[in-house]
């Protein structure tokens, strides 16, 4: 791309507005490098927006030279201050494919959200990212609807003891997370938090967070709720939710499902004893074998596994397993596909570490040897510098590939995987995979 052409870099003031610099180009972060991007960014999608990312440095580069200039000083008229880098936050559905070129200087480690690189072009701001799952169902217009907190009432006010309801209330109408909002609208895939402990304790987790570390994006819920409560709130949404109906254990504001995989497998007894309707899935770790043998002894039918890596020590210095390991993850893995469950990889992307040449086969080879049904791609909600300090000199070696030649290698090697970013229900699962999306 000839640097004329390239987006130009955006700045924030100490207010937080957004600036487009007068004469640098947009530079892009691939792991340790900050350069300029050799793909084609896309507008800014709808339900995306421009962050400030305080105490960092932007980076731009000479469009005369091509070579990177950190940017110390801005002057807007007779005003000049210290700018912040600016990113962007894409919506569900798209995977970012360049982090935000930036230096920390003076600053706190960023709250944990997907930071994607972002510039301004003539039509308007742009980000490299790429639209990985375009199923209109899961839209950003479907949810936070104004009858929402309506619906949330109702059902609370029918089931007011229910911690399950409790906590998806929260979740909802203050995180605004769409499964939990498709249980108060009765459709498609429908959340159901059970666990208040965790046997991890990943870097990035997002509702557990030590002192010292950035605040964590979600409370985890405090309180375990029955197999009662979880099978009331299931067998109302599965008799409900139509063609894609589909109940799942394990959210973003709990600790890790298996712990308390007992009460999980009576849950789905008591469920499967009142409907046959629509699937049951469980957002995992992975990692006690034993209790997801439960799980499918009682009927359930569906996973997805959560990795940042498939190379057992980045796994394992992201995760900091407790009484586990990578051997038991992959253990679990097979035992799914022995049970003929449907199996999913939650893989959490970073670009320039998740998309190096190594780490590329590491994950072909544990696609193909449990033959995945399907690779959910998961921007990793962290900041940029703190994983590159948990990764680097970890996994396996080789160039970054880039995210979109990674999706498209991945594809090509195993034709039936399915990309995207969104669990598949029942009927959904023996359609053709659809081919990744090209940059």
């Amino acid at each position: 791309m000839p640097l004329s052409r390239s987006p130009a870099l955006l700045v924030a003031d100490p207010s937080g507005q957004v600036l487009e610099h007068p004469r640098l180009l947009a530079s892009v972060r691939s792991g340790d490098e900050v350069m300029l991007p050799t793909e084609a960014p896309v507008p800014l999608p709808d339900g995306a927006r421009l962050v400030q990312l305080p105490g960092r440095r932007p980076v731009g580069v000479d469009p005369r030279t091509g070579e990177l200039v950190l940017v110390s000083e801005a002057r807007v008229g007779r005003r000049t201050f210290v700018p912040d880098a600016v990113g962007a936050l894409v919506p569900p559905g798209w995977t970012r494919t360049y982090l935000p070129g930036e230096v920390k200087a003076e600053g706190p480690v960023l709250p944990q959200w997907a930071y994607t690189a972002a510039g301004w072009d003539t039509g308007g701001a742009v980000v490299w990212a790429l639209h990985t799952d375009r199923r209109t169902h899961w839209t950003s217009e479907r949810f936070s609807t104004p009858e929402l907190k309506a619906r949330v009432r109702s059902a609370r006010a029918g089931d007011p003891e229910n911690r399950v309801l409790r906590q998806l209330e929260t979740c909802a109408l203050v995180y605004r997370c769409f499964t939990s909002q498709n249980v108060f609208y009765g459709r498609d895939e429908g959340a159901l938090p059970v666990s208040t402990m965790c046997n991890a304790a990943c870097v990035g987790c997002i509702s557990d967070q030590p002192d010292d570390g950035p605040p964590a994006s979600h409370e985890r819920m405090d309180d375990g709720p029955t197999a009662e409560e979880l099978a009331r709130v299931a067998v109302a949404h599965l008799r409900s939710a139509g063609p894609r109906a589909m109940v799942s254990f394990g959210q973003g504001c709990e600790g890790e499902p298996l712990t308390r995989w007992r009460v999980i497998a009576e849950a789905i007894r008591r469920v499967r004893a009142e409907t046959q309707a629509g699937s049951l899935h469980i957002n995992t770790n992975a990692s006690l074998t034993t209790g997801l043998r439960a799980l499918y002894d009682a009927g359930l039918d569906s996973i997805r596994v959560s990795l940042n890596s498939a190379v057992a020590d980045l796994y394992e210095v992201y995760y900091r397993p407790e009484r586990y390991g990578w051997p038991d993850v992959e253990a679990s893995i097979a035992l799914s596909r022995e049970r003929r469950a449907y199996v999913a990889l939650n893989l959490l992307t970073f670009p320039g570490v998740t998309d190096r040449e190594g780490e590329v086969e590491a994950l072909r080879a544990l696609i193909r040897r449990h033959r995945v049904d399907q690779l959910q791609t998961r921007s990793l909600c962290i900041d940029p510098l703190q994983y590159l300090d948990v990764a680097r000199d970890r996994g396996a070696g080789g160039r970054p590939m880039g995210i979109a030649r990674m999706l498209r290698v991945l594809r090509d090697d195993a034709p039936w995987l399915r990309v995207g970013n969104f669990a598949r229900g029942l009927a959904e699962r023996s359609q053709p995979a659809r081919v990744s999306p090209r940059p």
